[in-house]
């Protein structure tokens, strides 16, 4: 008889174990699954050569301003803030080549991450005499979409869609090898350019730099 109930009570205690550590590892599992669906997704790297991820943001009319829309035109996307300096320094020449660019099948795109939206963007606009489009971000979507480590940061995009070039940090847009990078672009067929050699980005020149 003690044989027996010794026998029986070490096959209780194994069942039993048997069963804690599966209902451990069900706790760790369901744990595991439930922090994965809390963690954002990896955004794929944003660099020259990939394609432009699409994105809808109200201009300061309200209106949705989608880059998908500007398919067939190269699109010099810049992300800012009014209270960066060099964005600042950046924006005048920034204004020049959007004039200079007039009737080429090119589009400027300011996307301004200011918590305050149009209240902080509307009035640094009328000041500087900006006459590009300016979008709103409050919410710092593009920052995640396109990987930005800080502002200014600007993205040439071709006809196609596809990231010709990515510029960290404020430019003289006026300088002449950055006029004509995006000129020749703009007079690129689309389609061609995978074909052909690229022309070369614009160089790391900043605002007040000498030639």
């Amino acid at each position: 008889m003690d044989r027996t109930a010794t026998r029986s009570g070490e096959r209780l205690k194994s069942i039993i174990l048997v069963v804690v550590i599966a209902a451990a590892l069900g706790i760790y599992v369901l744990y595991q699954l439930h922090n994965a669906s809390d963690r954002p997704s990896i955004q794929p790297l944003v660099v020259a050569g990939t394609p432009a991820p699409d994105f809808a943001l109200p201009g300061l009319d309200g209106k949705i301003v989608r880059l998908s829309d500007f398919k067939g035109k190269v699109v010099f996307l810049n992300i800012w803030a009014t209270w960066c300096s060099p964005c600042r320094e950046e924006m005048p020449s920034m204004e020049k080549l959007y004039q200079e660019m007039k009737g080429q099948p090119f589009e400027m795109l300011a996307v301004s991450i200011d918590i305050l939206g149009a209240k902080a963007v509307a009035p640094f606009m009328a000041e500087l005499k900006l006459s590009f489009p300016a979008l709103l971000d409050p919410q710092g979507t593009l920052e995640r979409q396109y990987g930005t480590t800080g502002v200014p940061e600007s993205f040439i995009i071709d006809k196609e869609g596809i990231i010709a070039a990515k510029v960290i940090g404020a430019r003289d847009w006026t300088a002449p090898d950055a006029v004509q990078f995006l000129k020749k672009l703009a007079q690129n067929p689309g389609g061609e350019l995978r074909s052909t050699r690229r022309p070369e980005p614009p160089s790391a020149k900043k605002p007040g730099d000498r030639p």
